[in-house]
């Protein structure tokens, strides 16, 4: 069980790790420059969504989305998010809701897009290719199948 949800618990600190980055480049090389710092922002949840739709597109190749999607990215995904709002702020000399609840619902919306556009990249991207598990099942069904001899039926 404790393997079960490492893949989950990673996702979220590697999502977190992305946004510790981020606010510690701003802190020292952008500190006061809000235009800069917004676009580290934008980056930081760039990356993100980039790192969601590589996690996809190779998770979609092992695993039935059943088995993927949820257990593991949303709530990593979830996780990531969390850390991000509610811990974050404190790496940067901040609370969460010192800019206000309008600055701190921006930044879950924004960190949800980016976290669902990228996660349907990868999906879609697999699938494109051909390489998500669905795709690949059906491929390997067609090859057992046109491999197999008919079968006469004698009347």
């Amino acid at each position: 069980m404790r393997q079960r949800w490492f893949s989950a618990a990673a996702l979220a600190v590697g999502l977190f790790a992305i946004n510790v980055a981020a606010r510690l480049i701003i802190r020292f090389g952008f500190d006061g420059d809000d235009s800069a710092e917004s676009r580290a922002t934008i980056v930081m949840f760039g990356v993100i969504g980039l790192v969601l739709a590589i996690w996809t597109f190779l998770a979609s190749q092992r695993k039935r989305p059943s088995e993927w999607l949820l257990p593991d990215l949303v709530v990593g995904a979830v996780g990531g998010l969390l850390l991000t709002v509610l811990v974050g702020p404190f790496l940067s000399g901040s609370q969460p809701f010192k800019n206000g609840a309008g600055d701190f619902f921006a930044q879950i919306w924004l960190y949800s897009g980016f976290a669902i556009v990228g996660t349907l990249l990868g999906y879609w991207i697999a699938m494109m290719l051909g390489r998500d598990y669905r795709s690949r099942s059906l491929k390997a069904f067609t090859q057992r199948n046109a491999a197999k001899p008919r079968k006469v039926v004698r009347r």
